[in-house]
């Protein structure tokens, strides 16, 4: 990293940023003592019906889908796996790879009864014919070849109280903030067992990546970003008190610009993702080639973080702290 990168780490990091980060937290489960998939649940002791129309029970609800309510000192696995596809004007949504997801996450609690949530994600790429995670892509829409680059979020954090969190401010960026409000999620029946939960974010703020600065990787004076959560989980587990933590599953969908690494020159069009998350209770049921990489690139990211810490960004925040503009293409 060159002395300015950390020059603009240091002055991102005096702006307070709490997030919500690329996507998979609240999809996780235990995973820091290598549960095993087929260990029994605990029984439940009394059943405590939900409450949908209570921002506490909300609040813990939520975090015991994240990770562990109980201890600190656990910290939960999360996956997920999907499609990126590009979109344009007057043509066909078009598939460009795979993504994949790797994730740690913890929750621990404070005297106001809210909860911190800490959170490490990774973010690699496949080839679409050959599902090889890769270093390098042929851009389609370009004809040109450019260097993949995986996101690596750390950290990205956000309280869970009893009020509804701000949007994300990403180092000072976005500086929309909302009335505060109770903490009231949107959960469904969807039958006699099963209950979702949906949970959206749209966001239209100035860009890290400035065209001037950047002029082939930025999306243009302004990023708009969309996510979309579904999760799923059991009725009887969000009623079991004994469970400090709750399954859950769903698939995850987000609106972004073009990647920076693609090299789009500002030309119109964004990225769509839209995959599944799952929960993980092992390690082993990764792909071998995944926690090889983490493992070798990023072996930080076996566990969750342990304190908070600021700011919380996101990938595109970080591609603009991390790495330098590319040069003309040299075949205009």
């Amino acid at each position: 990293m060159s002395k300015d990168t950390k020059s603009r780490r240091e002055a991102l990091k005096t702006g307070a940023a709490v997030g919500v980060g690329l996507m998979l937290g609240s999809n996780m489960t235990s995973a820091s003592s290598s549960v095993p998939e087929t260990a029994p649940k605990p029984t439940m002791s009394k059943r405590v019906p939900v409450r949908f129309d209570d921002p506490k029970w909300n609040r813990d609800a939520k975090a015991r889908m994240e990770a562990y309510i109980d201890d600190p000192s656990k910290f939960s696995y999360g996956s997920g796996e999907g499609v990126v596809s590009g979109v344009r004007d007057n043509e066909k949504v078009r598939e460009l790879m795979r993504f994949e997801i790797f994730s740690t996450i913890r929750v621990v609690q404070q005297p106001d009864g809210s909860y911190q949530r800490l959170l490490r994600e990774l973010v690699f790429y496949r080839d679409l014919e050959t599902n090889e995670i890769m270093d390098e892509w042929d851009n389609p829409y370009t004809g040109e070849r450019v260097r993949v680059v995986d996101v690596a979020n750390d950290p990205f954090n956000y309280v869970i109280s009893e009020f509804r969190a701000p949007p994300p401010s990403y180092g000072g960026l976005n500086e929309v903030k909302p009335a505060k409000i109770p903490f009231i999620l949107n959960w469904k029946h969807i039958s006699d067992d099963i209950i979702s939960l949906e949970q959206d974010i749209h966001l239209y703020y100035p860009s890290a990546l400035q065209p001037d600065k950047w002029p082939r990787e930025s999306p243009g004076e302004m990023s708009r970003v969309s996510e979309r959560f579904r999760f799923f989980c059991r009725r009887q587990d969000l009623e079991n008190p004994d469970l400090a933590h709750v399954p859950s599953h769903g698939c995850w969908s987000r609106i972004t610009p073009w990647f920076p690494w693609m090299l789009m020159d500002q030309g119109p069009g964004h990225i769509s993702y839209l995959g599944n998350m799952s929960s993980r209770q092992s390690l082993d049921l990764y792909p071998k080639d995944t926690l090889e990489r983490v493992k070798r690139l990023y072996p930080e990211y076996l566990e969750a973080p342990t304190t908070w810490e600021e700011p919380s960004l996101s990938s595109l925040e970080h591609y603009a702290l991390d790495q330098t503009p590319a040069p003309p293409r040299k075949d205009l």
